[in-house]
C-alpha cells in the first residue's frame, strides 16, 4: 500500500483549498442573507401599505375606495367613449397609434386592478370592456386604410404589432429568471428595487408605464388637427388622470410612478380636449 506522504507544499495547497471553500460558502450566505434581506424590507413596506389601505379613511380626500369608483367611472367612460366613436364617428378620426396604446394600457390595468389592495373589480372589469371596445375600433381603422389604397401603412403597422408581441412575450417568460438573478446577486440598491413589490419585474410597474405611452402619444401630437381629436375620448382621459393622481398614493402598494403619470395624462389630455372644445363651440360662434 502506498503511503501519502504529506510535504509542506501539499499542506500549503490543502490549507489553501479549503480557505477557498470557506470564502466561497461565505460568499453564497451573504448573498442570501442580503437577498433575503431586501425581500423582508419589501414585504415589510407592502404590509405597512396594505394596512394602511385597509384602514377606515376619516375624511373623503384618504378614501381608496371612492377615489378607485371615481377612477372606474372615468375609466367606464373611456370604454364608451370608445363605443359612442364606433357609432357615430367615421373610422378616419381613428388613431391607430392611441388605440394600440390603449388596448396594452387596458390590458395591463386589467391585471393591476384586480391585484391590487384594495381590490377594484369595478376598474378591471372596465379595463377588459375597453380592450374589446378598443380592437374593434382598429378593426375598423384598418379596414378603412385598405379601403384607401394604403396596404404599406397597414403592412408596416402589422409588422411593428409583430416585434412588439415578440418582445413582450419574451419579457414575461424571462422576466422571473432575471429577477431571481438580480436579487441575490447582492447588487445593493439594484437588488431592492427587483425584490420590490412595485418593481420593475411587476404588473404595478408596467401598469403605469404603459399609461406613459398614452401621454407620450398626446404629447407627441399635441398639434393634431382638432376634427381627428374625440371628445368623448379625451374627457374620459381627462378624468382618469384627475382622479388617478390621487388614487395612486392610497393603494397598496403605493404607486408614485402612476401618480405622476396621470398628472401628465391629466395635462396632455385637458390641452386637447380644451382645443376641441374652443374650435368646435367657441370659434365656430365667432
Amino acid at each position: 500500500m502506498a503511503l501519502l506522504v504529506r510535504t509542506p507544499h501539499s499542506i500549503k495547497m490543502m490549507s489553501a483549498m479549503r480557505q477557498s471553500k470557506k470564502n466561497s460558502n461565505f460568499q453564497f450566505a451573504k448573498h442570501r442573507f442580503f437577498a433575503s434581506e431586501a425581500k423582508e424590507s419589501a414585504k415589510k413596506v407592502v404590509k405597512e401599505s396594505v394596512e394602511n389601505a385597509n384602514k377606515k379613511p376619516s375624511h373623503w380626500w384618504y378614501s381608496a375606495e371612492l377615489f378607485g369608483r371615481l377612477g372606474a367611472i372615468a375609466g367606464w367612460g373611456m370604454s364608451g367613449a370608445a363605443i359612442y366613436d364606433a357609432s357615430v364617428s367615421g373610422p378616419d378620426i381613428i388613431s391607430m397609434n392611441m388605440t394600440s396604446v390603449l388596448i396594452v394600457y387596458s390590458s395591463l390595468f386589467a391585471r393591476w386592478a384586480y391585484i391590487v389592495k384594495p381590490q377594484n373589480l369595478l376598474l378591471s372589469a372596465c379595463h377588459v370592456t375597453n380592450v374589446g371596445a378598443q380592437l374593434n375600433q382598429l378593426r375598423r381603422s384598418l379596414e378603412y386604410k385598405i379601403e384607401q389604397g394604403q396596404k404599406d401603412e397597414v403592412e408596416s403597422y402589422m409588422y411593428k404589432v409583430a416585434a412588439g408581441t415578440v418582445g413582450g412575450a419574451a419579457s414575461v417568460l424571462l422576466g422571473p429568471s432575471v429577477q431571481s438573478l438580480l436579487v441575490g446577486s447582492n447588487l445593493g440598491v439594484v437588488s431592492s428595487i427587483a425584490a420590490a413589490d412595485a418593481g420593475p419585474f411587476t404588473v404595478h410597474f408596467w401598469a403605469p408605464m404603459s399609461k406613459w405611452l398614452i401621454s407620450g402619444a398626446s404629447f407627441l401630437d399635441l398639434n393634431r388637427p382638432t376634427d381627428k381629436i374625440s371628445i368623448a375620448q379625451y374627457t374620459a382621459l381627462t378624468f382618469t388622470g384627475l382622479f388617478f393622481s390621487r388614487y395612486s398614493l392610497l393603494v397598496a402598494p403605493i404607486n408614485y410612478t402612476l401618480c405622476s403619470v396621470n398628472i401628465a395624462l391629466f395635462g396632455s389630455s385637458a390641452w386637447h380636449l380644451g382645443r376641441k372644445i374652443n374650435a368646435d363651440f367657441i370659434e365656430d360662434k365667432e
